[in-house]
């Protein structure tokens, strides 16, 4: 039996992956095979090699033929150079590792001007009480109404209310008063 060392193609459309595999060479290119013995990732920057060397010197060893691209992957692992006793080749390129995403956004905050006052992840916000949902949009209601209608000259609320609230101003004195004084007019409207 003709025993080939190949690769077997294995991913996607233009996303293509192999693996390098021991086979019979009368056996389809993606068939059956005998061994597994390494990956190669052609589209990552720099191409990804993984080989068990062990392997693949017992099969050089025992007389299996690699094919143009597998030879030459594997002149570039050095195991072709340990098969015939060449000197080894300079040592790969090697991918960093890549770095945690929470790590990365830490650092960026150290090099702008303030220095992280709390992790980078947000914590979960408490859940609401029922009593408070429930009362919560009476208020906003009342307040989208009072800023939906401020020039109609019902006076509903103070003129330093209105005013703050018309200039963007954010006084708590004078959204008090004003929150107050649009309370006080809903009651009088509602009991007259």
């Amino acid at each position: 039996m003709a025993v080939k060392i190949r690769l077997k193609r294995m991913g996607k459309i233009r996303a293509p992956y192999y693996r390098i595999v021991v086979a019979d060479s009368r056996t389809k290119r993606d068939g059956r095979v005998i061994e597994e013995i390494g990956k190669y990732h052609p589209k990552e920057d720099p191409s990804f090699i993984e080989v068990d060397s062990e392997r693949a010197l017992y099969w050089l060893g025992v007389g299996a033929q690699p094919s143009e691209p597998v030879a030459a992957i594997l002149k570039v692992t050095g195991d072709w150079q340990k098969f015939t006793g060449e000197p080894a080749p300079p040592p790969m390129q090697v991918a960093e590792a890549r770095r945690d995403k929470t790590d990365l956004f830490n650092e960026a905050l150290k090099d702008s001007k303030h220095e992280p006052s709390a992790e980078a992840v947000t914590p979960r916000k408490p859940a609401k009480k029922p009593a408070e949902e429930s009362a919560a949009p009476e208020a906003e209601v009342s307040a989208s109404a009072a800023d939906a209608d401020p020039g109609s000259g019902s006076g509903s609320g103070s003129a330093d209310g209105e005013g703050a609230a018309a200039t963007g101003q954010t006084d708590p004195e004078t959204a008090e008063a004003a929150a107050t004084s649009e309370s006080s007019a809903e009651t009088d409207q509602t009991a007259g």
